[in-house]
């Protein structure tokens, strides 16, 4: 059995960027006294940040103060497998939900964020190794197979077959060459970065913007109100205006403890092994997930390792967002050998790092921005995991809501959306610890060319009988 990597705390990525000067940047001390904003932003992540970045382009002058509770990009901003996508890959199930063409207003508006992401690390030189060389969904095991059936039926109703591709077997190999891919779907649009360069290379442009950053921040409480107040331990800020971009962190609020569930997502990282990559014809900046529900997701760095991740993992009941989500054994486990029987003949390459994250999962598997009643609070939560492309979509929406100055993403069916609610406590960890199991359960099974057990299998369909757009 391969030894699992050690808990370093932080993601490899984080460590690499904040080894760097460039990205460690001038320290934001915590808040230690009253003061008072235009806006207070909660969290400083990809929606936090990019909101913050798109208030300054709207308005240079706003006095903004960004708090957070950690470091920027502590969270899973900086913890996350990096790739920068837009929504082609969900267009059959947005043109089902919102119709074909509010569908396609989405996907173009996130492949706007998937350009922008690149424009702004290079006018600002940023070296986060954008690298926009598109995403291959492939089947990874036989059960797979024609599991895009819809998106390439909704693809051809729109003409979009410039954008998206089916590949076969030969073609997917000739990419990335793995005994268990089968076939796949290649998007043009999307690409990859390093998600804590780019995280910490957006906090330095906003410092030279003039936003007050202060980091090692917990708020207390929060009132909603004109002005609204943050509570710190250190002091209070009052704003005319508040958006909240705290990601799994709001299940702790009470306002969204029913529209989002949190998850595990955990990454591995091998020893660099250029040669071994090249032997697998993987040798471009190519983004790769598969069809699982429990999804592989895998990605290569400039000195030639795998970055793999696996999504949906759920630590016990996981009320709480405790250490288990930073780094689970498990979790690191299943990562580790689905990683060497994907590539056989990376079996002697040590896996050099570990990590995890949560992530707030919507019932639409889809982002969703509003206003609370006050209409001075914004946010923006459900990423799914999915952030890095839609949290800089978010931070335009949050921007231009925040200011009441219209956009075209202000009539996007994001805004304003309604999320699906899950059932309540005890019902909703139980429940969501028993269909994980289960849905876990069954991809294992397919994953070994087997027929899952009819009980299994039903219970991991639950979900979608129940109308979420989460599980198989």
């Amino acid at each position: 059995m391969n030894a699992l990597p050690p808990n370093e705390g932080r993601s490899w990525w984080l460590r690499e960027a904040l080894a760097r000067p460039e990205f460690a940047g001038e320290p934001c001390p915590p808040l230690d006294t009253d003061t008072k904003a235009d806006v207070v932003i909660l969290g400083g992540g990809y929606t936090g940040m990019w909101t913050a970045w798109f208030l300054k382009e709207l308005d240079p002058g706003l006095d903004i103060v960004l708090l957070e509770q950690d470091i920027c990009g502590g969270g899973p901003s900086g913890r996350n497998g990096g790739f920068v996508n837009s929504f082609w890959d969900a267009l059959d199930f947005l043109a089902e939900r919102f119709g074909d063409a509010p569908a396609l207003r989405i996907c173009r508006a996130g492949q706007e964020s998937v350009d922008g992401i690149g424009r702004f690390c290079e006018e600002h030189d940023i070296d986060a190794w954008f690298a926009a060389e598109g995403t291959l969904s492939v089947a990874s095991s036989t059960a797979q197979i024609g599991a895009w059936a819809d998106l390439i039926m909704a693809v051809d109703r729109m003409g979009l077959s410039d954008i998206i591709t089916v590949l076969s077997r030969d073609e997917v190999r000739t990419m990335v060459d793995s005994p268990v891919f089968h076939a796949g779907v290649l998007t043009k649009v999307g690409g990859t970065v390093q998600p804590a360069r780019l995280a910490r290379g957006l906090r330095r442009v906003l410092l030279e913007r003039g936003v007050r950053i202060h980091e090692g921040t917990h708020v207390s409480r929060f009132g909603a109100g004109d002005p609204v107040v943050a509570d710190t331990a250190g002091g209070t800020v009052r704003a005319n205006a508040a958006v909240l971009a705290v990601n799994a962190w709001a299940q702790h609020w009470r306002r969204f403890k029913r529209v989002i569930t949190v998850r595990g997502s955990y990454i591995v990282l091998t020893a660099p092994a250029p040669d071994r990559l090249a032997a697998i014809n993987w040798t471009s900046g190519l983004a790769v997930s598969d069809q699982r529900s429990a999804v592989h997701y895998l990605r290569t760095t400039p000195d030639g390792r795998i970055a793999f991740g696996i999504g949906g993992m759920q630590p016990d009941l996981a009320r709480d967002i405790d250490p288990r989500f930073a780094y689970d054994e498990g979790s690191i486990r299943v990562a580790v050998d689905d990683l060497y029987r994907m590539f056989p003949a990376f079996a002697d390459v040590p896996i050099e790092a570990g990590w995890g994250g949560p992530i707030d999962v919507s019932g639409d598997h889809l982002p969703f921005f509003g206003t609370l009643e006050t209409g001075n609070v914004h946010y923006g939560l459900g990423f799914t995991g999915n952030g890095v492309g839609p949290a800089h979509l978010g931070g335009r929406i949050l921007a231009h809501r925040a200011l009441a100055k219209y956009d075209d993403v202000l009539a996007l069916p994001l805004v304003d959306l309604e999320p699906r609610r899950f059932p309540p406590e005890p019902i909703r960890s139980v429940g969501a610890m028993v269909t994980n199991r289960a849905i876990h359960r069954r991809d294992v099974t397919l994953d070994g060319e087997e027929t899952p057990n009819p009980f299994v299998d039903f219970v991991a369909k639950l979900p979608r009988r129940l109308g979420y757009n989460l599980g198989p």
